[in-house]
């Protein structure tokens, strides 16, 4: 028992030093980042730096960041850099805060926070466009190996309801780091810029990037407020409709097939809806499918149109719009050639009906005339 007792009371230093050097969040104070600043790198992007406070005391510990974004939407993150890129409109401004934070599986230490700030540009109320839409769009280049697909851009959008008559706008886009202003324009009857063409751009039709437009403006009059705003590729990409639909009419066996959209998208990333339409009764059919093919049992009387939309499938990326439909391809009888048949049969029937009815008269008729003959020859 007298040799276990310093064994124990070894033990249990050993277990201080242990939670000591285990819980240092408990015994340091942290201070908060310093020189934080937010610069404006592109078309809706900035990046956030700061620097470690520089009388932090050093402690064998691993210190982290908190990143929260104050305006225009409200956002938080942690970062163990002391930089962070943020994609965001700033037509409105731009807000953040920073601060050092230490954390375990028990408790959380944080300093207070840094904070920064960009302030709205500079422009008259109600100058700036309204209603901004964008829609993309992708065609073949037989032209180039390397890039065998092209992205078109097209935006539109209103006068300020407060512009100048002589206001006039212009119109960027930034697509990672590419960045181009419109040379294509539409005009209203004042002759400003209403909506904007891009041909051919930098945008990837697969790519995942946010897509940034700006569009500021100058007038004579008046300070022009600009607007800027981000799409997702997915919710603007208009999608082009199946090509080569073909339907065919076997007995009461209707079977459609057609082949992928021009997209960079290989064929099994597309949705389909197929649309099928009894041009006799009426009735209408529409199936959905991943597949490019379809068979259906229809009334082999009836002559129907057929048509075709397609949609990224949501296991190549987040669900978007879908294609307008294909050109209609019309299949199966004249939808007038059983009518004509049964009024030709009514026809007939109705001949005949006359026929009998007027031999019918005719037999009465002739009947006393008969019996008279009979008469006399007796």
């Amino acid at each position: 028992m007298i040799i276990m007792a310093p064994v124990l009371l070894i033990l249990l230093g050993a277990t201080e030093i242990l939670q000591a050097d285990f819980l240092p969040d408990e015994k340091i104070s942290l201070l908060p980042p310093v020189n934080f600043t937010i610069k404006v790198t592109g078309l809706a992007q900035v990046l956030l730096h700061w620097e470690p406070n520089p009388d932090q005391e050093q402690r064998n510990v691993n210190l982290e960041y908190q990143v929260k974004i104050n305006a225009p939407k409200e956002d938080d993150y942690e970062t163990r850099i002391t930089e962070s890129k943020c994609v965001t409109i700033l037509h409105k401004g731009f807000s953040a805060s920073v601060r050092t934070i230490l954390q375990n599986d028990h408790s959380l230490l944080a300093s207070s926070w840094a904070s920064a700030e960009l302030h709205a540009p500079p422009g008259s109320p109600g100058t700036s466009v309204v209603n901004l839409t964008c829609t993309t769009n992708t065609t073949a280049d037989n032209y180039s190996h390397l890039r065998p697909y092209q992205v078109s851009l097209h935006c539109t959008w209103l006068v300020g309801t407060d512009a100048p008559e002589d206001t006039q706008y212009l119109l960027y886009y930034r697509y990672g780091s590419w960045t181009e202003e419109c040379q294509e324009y539409s005009k209203d009857s004042l002759g400003r810029n209403i909506a904007c063409w891009f041909p051919r751009t930098f945008i990837r039709s697969r790519g995942r990037d946010w897509l940034a437009v700006l569009v500021n403006g100058s007038s004579k009059h008046s300070a022009i407020k600009p607007f800027d705003q981000l799409f997702a590729l997915h919710a603007i990409d208009r999608i082009n409709p199946p090509l080569n639909v073909t339907a065919e009419i076997e007995g009461t066996r209707l079977s459609i097939q057609w082949e992928k959209p021009v997209s960079a998208f290989p064929i099994h990333c597309f949705d389909y809806e197929v649309k099928i339409h009894n041009a006799r009764n009426g009735y209408l059919q529409i199936e959905k499918m991943m597949t490019n093919t379809f068979v259906s049992i229809i009334d082999d009387l009836s002559k129907y149109d057929v048509q075709v939309r397609a949609a990224v499938s949501s296991m190549c990326r987040e669900a978007g719009l879908w294609s307008e439909w294909s050109q209609p391809i019309y299949v199966g009888k004249d939808e007038h050639k059983p009518l004509r048949e049964w009024f030709l049969i009514v026809l007939m029937a109705t001949i005949c009906f006359i026929l009998l009815i007027l031999l019918l008269i005719c037999r009465i008729k002739l009947a006393p005339l008969r019996q008279k003959l009979k008469s006399s020859v007796i």
